[in-house]
């Protein structure tokens, strides 16, 4: 069984990803061939994302839709992972039948028992059995030259909004040295992104105190890791040392993820978030004037319960004055078992997109001025590969994390991937940067 060929459909954020490929690794460890093609799989694993309702469709319809491969391709047997899973198996074993086998965020080393069960003819669900990821080894979806490292799993935070630590409970930092190890194993990497539901909580549970920056030291005196980038830092506990370690230490993107969701503090206080719109703008002005040039990202969620009209203008005022570099914007999702679905006050869908799009256009001006800013100067662009539908490459400069933000497209004689070239910025269109290069960094 273990000599079939797998393939994986990982669905959700980039936390979710580590996991399939921890998956991926267990599979490879076990004799099993991994591909690309997924009509060529015969096991075939949707890794899921639960976190809104919008994402529990989008897995289930990635669940339907690849039950066709058992007639139209090499499908024998279908795996269901993730947080759908986890949260939802009582409700939906016995009617997605299209799955063969249920797994939970904690439960891929009984990947093979179960498969085993689901090959003699059970369907099998193998959800919340206390298991653990044991596997440290990764193979990697991303281009090999970048690559996410987890470091914690879980949320303390209890926003009311959200459903994470019902899926993956209390916040677990994983041990220093196991992230080291699985740093230096990744290879040759151009760039590290630093990702966990709360990154700069790191430590607190299993050292008794912070040890964020302390790991941030380490990882960058690995000499495959070239530079690191810092996702998901929660304003809150963003302090003079991690400032100052972003600003001195040269292998750091000064790049930072803040996660802020709100501006106004009536909101922020039904949010279950720390902070104020005062203490935010404060934040956002320290890292500006500690660390010229830092690019500061942010996610925002617009018709949160009794949010007024006038809590929705004042978000759009708050980002003039922030001028953040690039952010995302969400309308707020209506999540049973959370504490903010018995909240009054719930507005109607065509309100919270109208609030959406608002302040995506209020966001693209301040993008726009920012990057046109760049045209005819000169930048350092990492090369992620070819876009052939452009017929040119594609990369990122430091204000521009993989798959959230905006690319650099560019022409030049030749390029390899996972290497650093100037680009000459000959245009902008708001969102992305257009160049060319004749010299390697």
């Amino acid at each position: 069984m273990n000599q079939k060929k797998y393939g994986l459909i990982s669905l959700g954020c980039d936390k979710n990803r580590v996991d399939g490929e921890r998956l991926l690794a267990i599979i490879r460890e076990h004799g099993g061939f991994i591909t690309d093609d997924i009509a060529e799989a015969e096991v075939l694993i949707v890794n899921t994302c639960a976190f809104l309702n919008a994402s529990r469709k989008e897995a289930i319809d990635t669940i339907l839709d690849c039950n066709r491969y058992r007639t139209e391709g090499n499908l024998q047997k279908l795996v269901v992972t993730g947080c759908l899973p986890e949260k939802y198996a009582d409700e939906i074993f016995a009617e997605l039948t299209e799955a063969d086998v249920l797994l939970g965020t904690n439960d891929y080393d009984l990947f093979f028992d179960a498969l085993a069960l689901a090959n003699a003819g059970q369907r099998v669900n193998f959800t919340k059995r206390n298991g653990e990821i044991a596997e440290k080894k990764r193979v990697l979806s991303t281009p090999l030259h970048y690559a996410y490292l987890k470091i914690a799993d879980g949320c303390n935070n209890h926003c009311t909004y959200c459903l994470i630590p019902k899926i993956r409970g209390r916040y677990v930092s994983y041990p220093m040295e196991d992230l080291l190890s699985e740093a230096s194993s990744l290879g040759e990497l151009s760039e590290l992104v630093i990702v966990a539901q709360d990154t700069t909580r790191y430590g607190e549970d299993l050292y008794g105190e912070n040890k964020f920056c302390e790991l941030l030291q380490n990882l960058t005196k690995s000499d495959n890791v070239h530079s690191v980038r810092l996702l998901y830092c929660y304003p809150d506990v963003i302090d003079d040392r991690l400032i100052a370690e972003i600003r001195d230490n040269p292998k750091i993107v000064k790049y930072i993820d803040i996660p802020l969701q709100h501006s106004e503090d009536r909101i922020l206080k039904l949010m279950n978030r720390k902070g104020s719109r005062a203490e935010y703008l404060a934040l956002i002005r320290k890292l500006k004037e500690s660390i010229p040039g830092i690019a500061i990202r942010s996610t925002f969620i617009a018709g949160f319960p009794t949010e007024t009209e006038a809590e929705s203008e004042a978000m759009a005022e708050f980002l003039k004055e922030a001028k953040l570099t690039n952010c995302g914007f969400f309308a707020y999702s209506k999540e049973p078992d959370t504490a903010a679905y018995r909240l009054k006050g719930h507005l109607p869908e065509r309100v919270k997109k109208a609030r959406v799009k608002k302040l995506y256009g209020v966001q693209k001006e301040i993008s726009k001025a920012f990057l046109n800013e760049l045209v005819g100067k000169c930048v350092p662009v990492l090369c992620d590969g070819i876009d052939y539908d452009r017929n040119c490459f594609e990369g990122r400069t430091y204000f521009q994390a993989p798959d959230i933000d905006g690319k650099v497209y560019f022409t030049a004689p030749e390029a390899v991937q996972g290497k650093i070239y100037t680009i000459k910025i000959n245009s902008s269109d708001g969102y992305d940067l257009y160049g060319s290069t004749e010299d390697t960094l």
